[in-house]
Formats: C-alpha cells, sequence, structure tokens
C-alpha cells in the first residue's frame, strides 16, 4: 500500500477519498482502550485527515475513528494513527481485499436550510444574544474542511467559532471540533473557543459539547426575528 495521498487546497477543497476493505483488527489507546477482534472491514481515510473503520451495519457511524488532524503512518501490515492529544488509532492487516481512491471532485459543502440560513444573519446582526460584548469578524470563514459559520472576537479578546444549527445534534458538535481543530494551526486565531447556537440542543450534544470545552447557546428564533435579542439560556 503505497503513502495517503493529501491533495493540496485551494479554494473549495477537492475531496479525495480512500476506501480500503482488509480484514484486520483495531486498537485505541488514549482516554479509555478499545479492541476490534480481527474481521472484514472498511476502512475510509477522508481528505481531511479524518480515519473512520465501518462493519456492514451501524448505519452512519464507525465502529472506531481519528478525527484530524492526525498523522498516519502506513507499514506493510499496521496502519498507526496518532494526533496531537495523544491517542493512537493501530490498525493491524492480514489480508487487503481493495484498496482504492475516489476523487469526489470540488465540494462547496453543505447548504443550511432556510431556518438556520436566516438564523446565521439574524446571529449575525446581534452576536450580543450569544454572549455579551461579542462582535463579528467574518461570516463563513474559510477552512480546508469547509466554511465556520461565525468567526467572533470576545469582550476578552478570545476568537470565538459559532455553529449555527436549527437542532444541535451530536453531529454539529463533532463538526465544530474539527473547526476548532482547523482553525487552531492558526497561532494568530488564540486564544479559541467555540461556541455551538441552535433553537434547541439534544442533551447528549450538550454533555459532548461540555467534554469538548464547547458552549451550547439555546436562541429563541421567533424572538429574534422581532423580539429584544437579550433572551438566551446557557448550558
Amino acid at each position: 500500500m503505497g503513502p495517503l495521498r493529501r491533495p493540496a487546497v485551494r479554494g473549495y477543497p477537492p475531496v479525495t477519498m480512500r476506501l480500503v476493505i482488509a480484514r484486520c483488527s483495531v486498537d485505541y489507546r488514549g482516554r479509555l482502550t478499545a479492541h476490534l477482534p480481527t474481521a472484514t472491514r472498511l476502512i475510509m481515510v477522508k481528505a481531511d485527515g479524518c480515519v473512520a473503520i465501518h462493519a456492514d451495519g451501524g448505519a452512519y457511524k464507525p465502529l472506531n475513528w481519528m478525527n484530524a488532524p492526525n498523522t498516519l503512518v502506513e507499514e506493510e501490515a499496521r496502519w498507526v494513527v496518532t494526533n496531537p492529544k495523544g491517542e493512537e488509532l493501530t490498525i493491524q492487516i492480514e489480508e487487503v481485499v481493495s484498496d482504492r481512491h475516489f476523487d469526489l471532485g470540488p465540494d462547496p459543502g453543505l447548504e443550511k436550510d432556510g431556518v438556520e440560513a436566516h438564523l446565521q444573519e439574524l446571529l449575525a446582526a446581534k452576536p450580543e444574544v450569544l454572549e455579551e460584548g461579542l462582535v463579528v469578524v467574518r461570516r463563513e470563514y474559510p477552512t480546508d474542511i469547509g466554511p465556520v459559520d461565525l468567526l467572533c472576537r470576545s469582550e476578552d479578546g478570545d476568537t470565538v467559532a459559532v455553529e449555527i444549527k436549527r437542532k444541535g445534534e451530536m453531529d454539529g458538535v463533532e463538526q465544530l471540533t474539527r473547526y476548532l481543530d482547523r482553525l487552531g494551526n492558526d497561532s494568530r486565531l488564540h486564544p479559541l473557543r467555540g461556541v455551538l447556537a441552535a433553537t434547541i440542543i439534544a442533551p447528549q450534544a450538550k454533555v459532548l459539547a461540555a467534554a469538548r470545552g464547547i458552549t451550547c447557546v439555546e436562541v429563541d428564533y421567533e424572538q429574534l426575528r422581532g423580539a429584544p435579542s437579550n433572551h438566551l439560556r446557557l448550558f
């Protein structure tokens, strides 16, 4: 197997997806330890470096994964994925059934529905709803994995990345985490933190956000459209 190819990024990032079907076992070492015994699985390597291991079941959720930024070292029968937090994902490969790269072409990113798009406009005009003294630096701030809805500056000088959803779920927390990882590579944006804003946020998403150091803010869409902007709930 050859080295992982990561294309240069200009404008919208080209999405080169690597799909490997292999008989393998997987070990994770980090905040806890986990072991997947040998079986035939799909190993997905995305253009941003994210590595995910899937079984033939369980819908979209991988059995194990390592988000970017990370380092992937490939040996003849072993992959070792590490990240700056010291976590390690080791894939022992017994047999490769298929190893293919797919160029998916330019990706403009997910288009928000009408409510989310309007929420972004409203919150960009009234960022103090999210945090007193917050000032918008830019809407749709670009990263190589997609745009951050709002990039703001706090009264204390922190850079605040805001992800806006109609309903805040765990995947919104994961998305914002990936953006924060990318933004964190730019020292000019330090200190950096994140805010997930939505009309309602699921309890599980709040727990995950708290573990990631992300603030959740529930906003009242109808009040934002016409009522005073100081109504909010912080969690």
